[in-house]
């Protein structure tokens, strides 16, 4: 695709986001008074990770059209150091976040909706916001990739970065727990600690495989066009 019709799409999706956000913020749930709010949803975080790697790309998309043409060396590292983190972000947290949260909530969803979507939830979500939050994902990080090519870090170090993101959010959940004594999923309600262990460590596998399909995936596309 052209250059031009890139930046529209990024911005235009990077405006999605900040809507989709800023009508969840704006939703008077019970869940957002209690203890860490909203970002104790993947959900949620996912979006915050999105609108910043699509602000990102934005961003680098205007930087590019400024130093276009420009010989200077100083502004060519910066743009090179955006790039960088543009690229970082999609291989580590955009594409295996933003799919492991699709992905893994249709599948509970459509399994049973109350262990993860409460019926009560209709009442203060609507359906467009909803698929906004779990479906739309998709297809934006999906069309990311197959406008821009992206370098993927070593492989060691990607899986090493996913790792942590996966074990972190695991280990908040506990926490919140901790703290609580409720459970952020009413799915980890049912399990009990030794199936939850088990849960968790195909959480992390999960999306560890995630990550290796987006590096699979983005080499495949570019691979071929070259």
């Amino acid at each position: 695709m052209a250059l031009v019709p890139c930046q529209v799409l990024r911005a235009a999706i990077l405006l999605s986001y900040c809507s989709i956000l800023c009508n969840y913020k704006a939703i008077d749930m019970p869940a957002h008074q209690t203890y860490g709010g909203s970002w104790k949803f993947l959900t949620f975080i996912d979006l915050v990770i999105q609108a910043v790697f699509f602000g990102i790309c934005v961003l680098t998309d205007l930087s590019s059209l400024l130093t276009k043409g420009n010989d200077s060396q100083e502004q060519e590292r910066q743009l090179k150091k955006l790039i960088s983190l543009r690229d970082w972000m999609m291989a580590v947290l955009a594409f295996p976040v933003g799919v492991f949260v699709v992905t893994m909530f249709w599948s509970i969803y459509i399994y049973d909706r109350e262990l993860v979507y409460p019926k009560l939830l209709d009442n203060f979500i609507p359906a467009w916001l909803n698929h906004g939050m779990h479906t739309t994902v998709l297809p934006f990080v999906l069309i990311e990739m197959r406008t821009t090519h992206h370098q993927y870090p070593s492989r060691s170090c990607g899986l090493a970065a996913v790792c942590t993101f996966a074990v972190g959010y695991i280990l908040w959940v506990c926490w919140i727990h901790h703290v609580t004594g409720v459970w952020v999923y009413p799915l980890l309600e049912h399990l009990s600690p030794g199936v939850k262990i088990i849960f968790f460590a195909a959480v992390t596998i999960i999306i560890n495989i995630f990550y290796l399909v987006g590096e699979v995936l983005n080499n495949y596309i570019w691979d071929t066009q070259k």
